[in-house]
Parts: C-alpha cells; structure tokens; sequence
C-alpha cells in the first residue's frame, strides 16, 4: 500500500464516516489485503476506485465493515447499566408519567448485546407496568453485517454466561446447535436501522437516553464536537448521554452536565 493510496481511503471514511484512520496504516493494509486478494484486485487504487463507482453502495459498506471493529460483548462497563437501572429509570418513570414514553437509543448497537441489556433492563425496572409503556430501544450501526446479527439475537452459551441466571432463563430459549437466541417477545422490542452518525438524525422526538459507547475514539476532536453538539440537540431536557469509560467531551462546547465518569445530562 503506497502513501498516496492509504491517504485516500483516510480521507474516504474521514469525510463518509466521520472515521480517522490516519494513524493506522498497518490496521488499514493488514485488514484489507486478504479481501482484496480474494477478490482479484491488484491494488488498493483499482479496489478505491471500485468503491467509488459503485453507485449500489455495496462495496463502500463491505470496506467499512473490514475497518470497523466490532467488539463487544454482554454486560460491558456494568457500572452504566446499574447507573441506568438505579438512577436514570426511576428519574425517568416519573418525569415521564403521563405520556408513558421512554426513548432509549443505542447508537452504536454492533451485534446487539447493548440493546438486548437495556430492553432486559427496562423489562425487569417496569414489571407489570411494563406494557403499558412505549419502551421500543432503537438501536443502530454503520455496519449492516453486524446489524443483521443482531436482528437475530443469537449467541452462545459463553457469550450469555455473565447476565444473571434470571435473564438467561427469561429472555433466552437453547437452540438445537447449542447457541441461545432472544425470545422473540423480547427481540420485538429493540428497533435494528443501519445508520451513519455522520448523517443528520432523522428523529421524531428527542431521546430521553443516549448510550453512545467506544464509538468516538475513532473520531477527530472537531467530528467529535460537531457530532456531541448534535446529540444535546436531540436528547430531552434530562436527558442522558452514557459514553464508553475510556472516552471523553469537549463539555465547553456543549452545555451537558458532568453527572459521573461517561455519563452527562442535558439540564
């Protein structure tokens, strides 16, 4: 891979997908050159130049896919989830008692162990109240492999072995392989949509939760503010916006209170 054809897939998913690889060449070649092998391209400029012309998408969304890293797993940073179950949610039900609506979203949702965690949550915090709520979880991704992963909700037994005994026997059932998939009531719950953060938010009605986790310290500092002030916007007064523990904001360009380490509020 030359400079000049590692600067443009740099700037490419700089400016599609808001995405900085600047640092990373050896990621960026060590990722694609087996794909590009066994496709028969003979060199990263003719692969560019694919992407480029395929006016169907299909080939930008195959090398985003190879870039993406989608690590994930359940029960990941459980200090956000208790602070969800324990401090959030009960906020919530009563600021929200009348309409009866609660608006989570799971912006980077990868396989779907996030989602699932909080529509589990929410199921266990509502009880026998839970139907009478609005309480769908949108969750999204840029990648659609991953997503369609998710939509099917299966995992194996390693994978559900940290959630509580509970929830694998209430929102679990085995399969004859050995893996288990979310109950379908469950997975009817959480709303899968493709989406690129770095387009405008098509939403409705503001979020009352953001759980936007190990997805910015792939971004620049200025697509990171730009994208943050985006998300204040759209987040209810009181609402929240839950980061991954390692990252940070730039909160003097955007008035979100500082609650505890990765989680904010919108007063």
């Amino acid at each position: 891979m030359t400079d000049e054809e590692f600067s443009r897939i740099v700037k490419y998913t700089a400016v599609r997908y808001g995405i900085n690889l600047y640092h990373k060449k050896v990621m960026v070649e060590g990722r694609l050159s087996n794909y590009l092998a066994a496709n028969g391209f003979k060199s990263y400029t003719e692969y560019m130049d694919r992407v480029e012309a395929d006016y169907t998408g299909q080939e930008a969304q195959n090398l985003i896919n190879i870039l993406t890293t989608n690590h994930t797993y359940f029960m990941r940073e459980p200090e956000h989830f208790e602070f969800f179950k324990n401090v959030i949610l009960p906020e919530l039900k009563e600021q929200e008692k009348t309409g009866m609506d609660l608006r989570i979203w799971s912006a980077a949702a990868s396989s779907g162990q996030e989602p699932y965690t909080i529509a589990m949550i929410l199921k266990d915090f509502l009880g026998p109240e839970y139907n009478a709520w609005e309480t769908s979880v949108l969750a999204t991704d840029i990648s659609r492999k991953v997503l369609d992963s998710a939509v099917n909700g299966i995992y194996s037994a390693e994978q559900i072995s940290t959630l509580p005994v509970w929830w694998r026997n209430s929102y679990f059932v085995p399969l004859p392989d050995g893996m288990y998939q979310v109950k379908k009531e469950l997975r009817q719950q959480v709303v899968f949509r493709q989406f690129n953060l770095m387009n405008p938010l098509p939403f409705k009605k503001k979020m009352h939760v953001i759980f936007l986790r190990n997805v910015m310290i792939y971004f620049d500092e200025t697509t990171k503010r730009k994208l943050v002030q985006r998300l204040y916007e759209f987040l209810e007064p009181g609402g929240y916006l839950i980061i991954g523990s390692t990252e940070n904001i730039d909160r003097s360009a955007v008035p979100l209170v500082y609650v505890r380490p990765s989680i904010f509020r919108k007063e």
